[in-house]
C-alpha cells in the first residue's frame, strides 16, 4: 500500500499573530520598555555585578598564568586579592599625600601665574618697541584666559579636594553609612571572589542565554571585544602607571613642588593616550618658573621623555596587539570622540576604533562584498 500523505498542519494562533512584523515591533519595544525600567530599579544591582565582573575579567588572564604554574585557582585568587588590598592599601596612604599637594599646586599657581604675567609683559614689550602689530590685543586675551581658568580651578576642584580631606566630608561619610559605599565595595568584591573562582563556567551560563544558532557568533564577537577592549584597558592602566611613576621621579629629583601631585595628574589623565603629560607639563612648568631657564628646560626633558618613552616602547610593545592602531588614528578618534562626549568620549573612543578595526579584519574585508564589489 502506497504511504498516505497527511496534510500540512495549519499554523497555530500564536504562529499566525507572530507573522505580523507590527506585532514582533511592538512586543520588541515592549521588551525593552520593561527592561529599561527593571534596569532603573536594581541599577546598583547591575553596577555591582558589573564592577565585579570588570575585576574578575581583568585577573582572569594572571590567575590563567598562575594555573599554568601548578598554582590551584583558588590560591591564586588568594593572591590577587592580597594585590589588591596591596593597591587599595598604597592608595590610600598616596591620596591624602597627593591630595594636599593638589590643594597646594591649585592655590600657588595664581603666584606662578603672576610671575609667567612678568614674563610675558617682557615679551610683550619687547614686540612692542620693534613695531610688531597686534601685540596688546594678544595679551589681554591671554590675561583674560589665564584668569578664567584659575577662578574655574578655585572654584571647582579645590573645594573638592577640600572635601575629600575632611573627615566629615561626603566621601568618609558615605563609607561609614549602612549600606553606603563600603557596603557596594564589600559586595563587589565578593561578587568578583566566586566569579574569579567559577569565570569559565559564568561565562557558559551567560553564552547558553543566547538562542543557540547566535551562540558561535557570540562568543566570536566577546573574543574580539576582549582582544580590544580587555587588552586596551589593562595595557593603558600599566601605562598610566608608568608614566606617573616616570613624572613623579623626575620632578622630584629636579626638586620641582608637588612632584607626586604632578605625577599623580601626568597618570591618571594618561588613560586616554598622549594626555597625561600634556595635563601635567603646564603646572610643572609653572612651578619650575621660579627655578629658572634651565629647571624649566629640564622638567620640559622629563615629559618628553616620558612622552617617547611611551609612543615609541611602551605602547607599541604593549598595545601592539590589542589595537595595533596608527598614532594618527589614535589621535584622530580622541578628537572626535571629545568633540562629541568630552572627556567620557576621549575616554572610549581609542577602545571603539580598535574594536571596529578588528570587526572590519574579522567580517568585512574577508567578505565578498569587499573582495568582488557590490
Amino acid at each position: 500500500m502506497g504511504s498516505v500523505i497527511s496534510p500540512p498542519k495549519a499554523p497555530n494562533a500564536f504562529q499566525y499573530i507572530w507573522r505580523s512584523p507590527w506585532i514582533r515591533a511592538a512586543v520588541f519595544l515592549l521588551v525593552f520598555y520593561l527592561a529599561y525600567r527593571l534596569f532603573g530599579q536594581v541599577r546598583t544591582v547591575v553596577v555591582v555585578f558589573a564592577v565585579g565582573y570588570l575585576i574578575a575579567y581583568l585577573a582572569n588572564p594572571l590567575l590563567n598564568w598562575l594555573e599554568r604554574g601548578r598554582v590551584k585557582r583558588g590560591l591564586g585568587v588568594f593572591f590577587v586579592l592580597l594585590l589588591f588590598v596591596g593597591i587599595f592599601a598604597l592608595a590610600a596612604a598616596l591620596i591624602v599625600t597627593v591630595s594636599t599637594q593638589l590643594i597646594a599646586l591649585i592655590t600657588s599657581l595664581p603666584a606662578q601665574v603672576g610671575r609667567l604675567n612678568e614674563v610675558l609683559d617682557n615679551v610683550f614689550n619687547w614686540l612692542g618697541a620693534h613695531n610688531i602689530p597686534g601685540t596688546d590685543a594678544v595679551r589681554v586675551r591671554l590675561t583674560e584666559a589665564v584668569q578664567t581658568a584659575l577662578q574655574n580651578l578655585g572654584r571647582n576642584i579645590v573645594p573638592l579636594l577640600q572635601n575629600v580631606l575632611s573627615s566629615s566630608g561626603t566621601i568618609f561619610s558615605g563609607l561609614v553609612s549602612i549600606g553606603g559605599v563600603l557596603g557596594q565595595v564589600v559586595l563587589m568584591l565578593l561578587l568578583s571572589i566566586y566569579l574569579m573562582l567559577d569565570y569559565s563556567r559564568v561565562n557558559a551560563s551567560l553564552l547558553r542565554a543566547f538562542p543557540r544558532p547566535w551562540q558561535p557568533r557570540v562568543l566570536e564577537f566577546s573574543e574580539l571585544v576582549g582582544t580590544a577592549v580587555g587588552g586596551y584597558v589593562r595595557g593603558q592602566l600599566l601605562i598610566a602607571l608608568f608614566i606617573g611613576v616616570f613624572v613623579w621621579l623626575g620632578l622630584t629629583l629636579l626638586g620641582i613642588p608637588s612632584a607626586a601631585a604632578i605625577g599623580f595628574l601626568a597618570g591618571a589623565f594618561n588613560i586616554v593616550p598622549y594626555l597625561g603629560p600634556v595635563i601635567g607639563a603646564t603646572p610643572a612648568l609653572l612651578l619650575a618658573l621660579p627655578f629658572g631657564w634651565v629647571k624649566m628646560l629640564l622638567v620640559i626633558v622629563v615629559f618628553v621623555a616620558a612622552n617617547q618613552i611611551e609612543g615609541n616602547f611602551l605602547s607599541p610593545y604593549i598595545l601592539s596587539k590589542t589595537t595595533d592602531l596608527h598614532p594618527v588614528t589614535v589621535l584622530l578618534a580622541i578628537l572626535v570622540g571629545a568633540s562629541l562626549l568630552g572627556f567620557t568620549g576621549a575616554l572610549l573612543s581609542v577602545p571603539a576604533v580598535a574594536l571596529g578595526k578588528l570587526l572590519l579584519d574579522k567580517y568585512y574585508f574577508p567578505s565578498r562584498v569587499y573582495t568582488e564589489g557590490p
